[in-house]
């Protein structure tokens, strides 16, 4: 990594650090919740969010451009077009922070062609921030501590941690779970999950609910410069500025030596 790759690096981080604030000034007692056009939930602390890291990115960065969850349909549509871009989750987890829970977090990945070539993941309750950039590896700090390498784990089928969506895990993720007798299961909100694959406290990530491109952008770049992957059902690796900015379902993981769709299907436990 250079030393300008360092600095950027350094930039984003702060900038999500600094989202996450401006998310938490609304966090606790009674959040308004308005409806966006998919029914998804919004809230003051997704736009705060939202306006604070785009025009922060629009000014590190002017080149770039950003497309956020919260941008407009147009943004979404032109995507298309774009080499290079960020692309951010201003507030991973809304129902998470509605409930009042800290399984919330901020993502900010850069773009590069079709992968996410640098990602940050801040979870604003905690203060501990997550980050990776292709090729140069994966790290965590703690709120004023110095930052530590992480790297996924081999897998020990016998000791399996599944980490679950506690809204949308499924019926198939249901079934691997009674038939994984020994398995112990983390359920948990946001990007989250990802990184507790990628910090080698998990082990495997089966998602087959819908989600969106900037829901994983950012962890999966954080989980794969750990030593991970995420793919598709068919293998392949999750790709981005596709077509439709939903994503299929996907598997992440920290030992890509293990069959885990195998694992998955029945055909591996």
């Amino acid at each position: 990594m250079t030393q300008t790759d360092e600095a950027l690096v350094s930039a984003v981080c702060e900038l999500a650090r600094e989202a996450g604030r401006a998310a938490l000034q609304f966090h606790g007692g009674n959040v308004t919740v308005e409806r966006k056009g998919d029914d998804s939930p919004l809230t003051a602390a997704d736009k705060a969010s939202h306006t604070l890291i785009v025009e922060a990115l629009r000014r590190l960065t002017p080149g770039i451009p950003v497309l956020s969850e919260e941008s407009s349909e147009l943004d979404v549509a032109e995507r298309r077009e774009w080499s290079t871009f960020w692309l951010v989750d201003p507030l991973d987890g809304t129902k998470e922070f509605i409930k009042g829970t800290g399984e919330f977090t901020v993502n900010i990945a850069l773009v590069s062609g079709t992968e996410p070539v640098m990602g940050v993941v801040h979870v604003p309750v905690t203060g501990v921030t997550y980050w990776g950039r292709k090729g140069a590896g994966a790290f965590m700090a703690r709120a004023g501590q110095a930052p530590v390498a992480i790297r996924t784990r081999p897998a020990n089928l016998e000791r399996l941690v599944i980490v679950a969506s506690k809204d949308h895990a499924g019926p198939q993720v249901e079934a691997l779970l009674k038939r994984l007798t020994t398995a112990s299961t983390a359920n948990m909100g946001s990007s989250l999950k990802f990184c507790l694959v990628a910090e080698g406290k998990a082990d495997f990530y089966p998602r087959l609910q819908p989600t969106s491109e900037w829901d994983t952008g950012a962890a999966q770049c954080v989980l794969e410069a750990a030593g991970g992957a995420v793919t598709d059902m068919a293998g392949r690796p999750l790709v981005y500025n596709k077509e439709q900015i939903l994503n299929p379902s996907f598997l992440a993981f920290g030992d890509p030596r293990q069959d885990w769709l195998a694992l998955l299907e029945g055909r591996g436990a």
